[in-house]
């Protein structure tokens, strides 16, 4: 069921009226009307596609999943597609809401794609904006909307970059779990890449909004936009930033794990060649021939006495050189 708003001279005047009323409330120049749609269909559309003027191209872009995040201008309007993303702090998890939205000078229609895009929070942003902002018209709308989405990805950011500094943590352990980093390193390297595909085109799509040949920002609304604007470049540098983080992380594990490796090589070669020592005399005082004190007590006092001070020497010069 689509949701209806109509604003009058800044001033909210109606709600969840019927699609078939949003011509009657256009009539009047003073109005500005909000429409949103979750999962609709062509048919749905087609009720409003006539009224606003919807370009057929546009109308097929907001029912299709998948379409990258812009802002595509038409001649009677323009239509948004953008990313509503939120991450579970405690899975890692990113889960991305797709939206469109058409703009025209008196009237925007949302369309969700699902129902994980949380419209009440958007609705509760204009429903608190400060008073005479409603003014603006769709504007005023727009804004309510590209700030969630916006402030949504910073949030995500933040969280990931706490996912990030506890997977460092992790990777300097005494005894880590390899196997687990890297499921989890390449888990929260996927979720960058989905949130890098949300977040990095939002910078192009605030500059084409923020354009005076829009006509969509006027006075009241400029210094709104601008900390939409600085929280998209913030956002999208964390990204960028939280991009050569991870990928230092994974390579930082695959130095250990080679550190540790040689270590490991390093001690058992040091035993070996101390191992190797003992089995050389006795192997040499086992031979089946005449030697010096063959089959006389000092002659196996010898081979011991030599076995151990070799081991120790051996071993001490090892412990000298950090072999061992």
């Amino acid at each position: 069921m689509a949701r209806t708003r109509v604003y009058r001279n800044g001033i909210l005047d109606a709600e969840d009226f019927p699609v078939a009323d949003v011509s009657d409330h256009l009539a009047d120049t003073a109005a500005t009307v909000w429409l949103d749609f979750c999962a609709p269909t062509a048919e749905d559309l087609a009720a409003i596609s006539e009224e606003l003027g919807l370009h057929e191209l546009a109308v097929e872009g907001a029912i299709h999943t998948q379409e990258r995040a812009k802002l595509e201008c038409f001649r009677a309007h323009s239509l948004l597609t953008a990313y509503a993303v939120r991450m579970n702090p405690q899975t890692g998890h990113l889960r991305t809401s797709e939206l469109a939205a058409f703009i025209t000078d008196r009237a925007l229609v949302t369309v969700r794609k699902d129902e994980h895009f949380d419209i009440d929070a958007v609705v509760h942003r204009w429903d608190t904006a400060p008073e005479g902002l409603a003014k603006s018209g769709a504007g005023f709308l727009l804004h309510g909307l590209l700030d969630y989405i916006v402030d949504g990805h910073f949030e995500a950011a933040q969280v990931l970059d706490d996912q990030i500094e506890a997977l460092e943590d992790l990777v300097f352990n005494d005894k880590p779990d390899h196997d687990a980093l890297q499921r989890r390193s390449l888990h929260l390297r996927k979720s960058l890449v989905r949130m890098r595909r949300a977040v990095v085109p939002m910078r192009e799509v605030l500059n084409t909004v923020a354009r005076p040949d829009m006509r969509l920002v006027d006075e009241t609304l400029a210094p709104y936009f601008h900390d939409v604007q600085d929280h998209v470049l913030r956002a999208s540098e964390w990204t960028e930033s939280l991009r050569d983080l991870i990928t230092t992380v994974r390579e930082t594990q695959l130095n250990l794990q080679g550190h540790r490796l040689n270590m490991i090589m390093k001690k058992v070669t040091g035993w070996a060649a101390i191992i190797a020592v003992p089995t050389a005399i006795t192997g040499f005082y086992g031979q089946n021939v005449p030697y010096p004190g063959a089959q006389q007590p000092w002659g196996f006092w010898v081979s011991a006495s030599a076995t151990v001070v070799l081991c120790i020497a051996i071993y001490a010069l090892f412990k000298k050189r950090d072999w061992l």
